[in-house]
């Protein structure tokens, strides 16, 4: 068995003419996939079957695509397939939790790519030996997936955890968009997309205030410093 075909695919849209076409791709490329044509049949079906990645349309009848992503995104990688263009749109998705975002009418084997990448990230290990990394209130164990700050835990989506976990281990280290696209996304760094913002954003909310270690560097990137131990615990003036 090939890597593609351990792999199941959910589909979902209520389209059954983009459901066969990007059902069709998938398959061609050793996937398993299954199909749904809408929200509450997408939840079901992901219950029942269990797939490692969803490609889902937001335009969906009754239970909407967002509704579906905030109910799947904790277990599932998810690529965003719709005909909404507009930024909001996309910025939405992406802070909901979406891996990535792929707008209609779409190049079937570019889709193809994005699901090979988002699978790669998602089943790439852990880390080595020594799991547990703390900077600053920040507790980040990479063998266990899980995240504390200051000692309450935060949840966080693969991908967040992925994002936090490259700008801790390069501590002090401007990282580039570009840097982080290819690193967290295994997406080319030629890529426009604002992904990496829409995550940080969402990042630094769940982490409160430990959220500020990660510093924008203006015209770059992002980087992480922890807080000076002296400054801990200190009120903002």
């Amino acid at each position: 068995m090939t890597e593609s075909e351990s792999h199941r695919i959910l589909v979902v849209d209520d389209e059954p003419d983009i459901t066969a076409l990007v059902a069709y791709h998938l398959a061609k490329a050793g996937y398993r996939v299954i199909t749904a044509a809408t929200g509450r049949d997408a939840v079901r079906t992901a219950r029942e079957e269990r797939p490692d990645l969803v490609v889902l349309d937001l335009m969906l009848p009754g239970v909407s695509g967002y509704d579906v992503l905030a109910e799947l995104r904790r277990r599932l990688g998810i690529i965003l397939l719709t005909a909404r263009k507009d930024e909001p749109d996309r910025i939405k998705g992406l802070s909901l939790g979406a891996d990535d975002y792929l707008p209609k009418p779409f190049s079937p084997q570019e889709l193809v790519l994005r699901v090979s990448a988002v699978l790669r990230r998602l089943a790439a290990p852990a880390v080595a030996a020594g799991g547990l990394v703390t900077a600053g209130p920040i507790a980040l164990d990479r063998s266990a997936h899980r995240v504390t700050v200051d000692a309450q835990e935060v949840e966080l989506t693969a991908t967040e955890f992925k994002l936090l976990r490259t700008l801790i281990e390069r501590e002090g280290r401007v990282q580039s968009r570009a840097q982080l696209l290819e690193t967290v996304w295994q997406a080319h760094p030629d890529i426009q997309t604002r992904t990496v913002d829409m995550h940080v954003q969402r990042l630094r909310q769940k982490l409160g205030k430990a959220g500020d270690c990660i510093e924008t560097v203006r015209g770059t990137g992002y980087r992480f410093r922890r807080p000076a131990p002296e400054l801990r615990g200190r009120k903002r003036s």
